[in-house]
């Protein structure tokens, strides 16, 4: 066990970001009630052993597209924002039925990219977020897709969960998505490609993938989650990549057990995301 895994049981204030396709079935693309359920309880465990917890959630767009009797992926942009509008209440009502089971308060914030533009909605979302820790409550986040227009498109809260992280000063964020972590290469087309374990520093040809996705040109889930840990890891965070099919490889890693891929902290005091976005 590395010294770096060996430290994740320690972490104090924890952002964990799901995937859409971690929270639905993949055959109806209804939602994993199961999967959730377990989810929250071991958020709601992290929260009883004194750890500040936030969830980034995604699935708003896939459940008001359901709700709304679409059988494919809404593609214009006011078609996903009017599905965002139905799912994302929804979705907030399920995560407070299953946090309410374990006699957990949980809140929503909805954010849009100008909280790093704009230093009054930066400060203001900050407030509310170190708020709602101290009072024990666990924050669900999501993007505000319905007023969002190009946030939509946007590395599918990767991104946003690395902005949460900066945000709250967050010392660990994890992202459960369908991948089991960093390969050497595309494993789905070269069957030599090797799982990646840890990830020391974030080298220039890593950036360089990061760069693509930030500015619209990555392509795949890779690139946005490889963009997240530039972000993460400047501002001090340790990040991992975990595959969300298993919601009990979560206790795994934080036994410290070499699961997903971890990318080790490197606190760059001249980060700013203004920069970097």
């Amino acid at each position: 066990m590395s010294r770096v895994r060996e430290q994740l049981v320690r972490k104090n204030r924890i952002v964990v970001k799901i995937g859409s396709s971690s929270l639905v079935h993949t055959n109806t693309h209804n939602l994993d009630y199961v999967k959730l359920e377990k989810l929250v309880r071991f958020l709601c465990d992290l929260r009883n052993q004194g750890k500040d917890v936030i969830l980034v959630s995604s699935g708003a767009i896939g459940v008001g597209a359901k709700a709304l009797g679409l059988f494919e992926r809404p593609r214009t942009t006011s078609l996903k924002q009017a599905c965002a509008a139905v799912g994302q209440g929804q979705l907030m009502m399920v995560y407070q039925k299953l946090f309410s089971e374990y006699h957990q308060v949980s809140a929503q914030v909805l954010l849009t990219f100008d909280v790093i533009t704009s230093e009054e909605r930066r400060r203001n979302s900050i407030n509310t977020f170190n708020e709602l820790l101290q009072l024990g409550i666990i924050p669900v986040v999501n993007e505000n897709d319905t007023v969002a227009t190009e946030e939509i498109e946007f590395g599918d809260n990767d991104t946003l969960s690395a902005i949460v992280a900066a945000l709250v000063k967050a010392d660990c964020l994890i992202l459960m998505s369908d991948i089991d972590g960093l390969y050497t290469d595309d494993p789905h087309f070269n069957k030599d490609a090797v799982l990646i374990s840890e990830v020391p520093e974030m080298k220039e040809e890593l950036k360089e993938m990061a760069k693509g996705a930030a500015s619209g040109m990555g392509t795949g889930g890779m690139a946005t989650k490889l963009a997240a840990a530039s972000i993460a890891t400047a501002v001090g965070a340790d990040m991992v990549i975990l595959n969300g099919e298993r919601i009990e490889i979560l206790n795994e890693l934080l036994q410290g057990q070499d699961v997903g891929t971890i990318f080790h902290a490197h606190p760059d005091p001249h980060f700013k995301l203004e920069d970097y976005l």
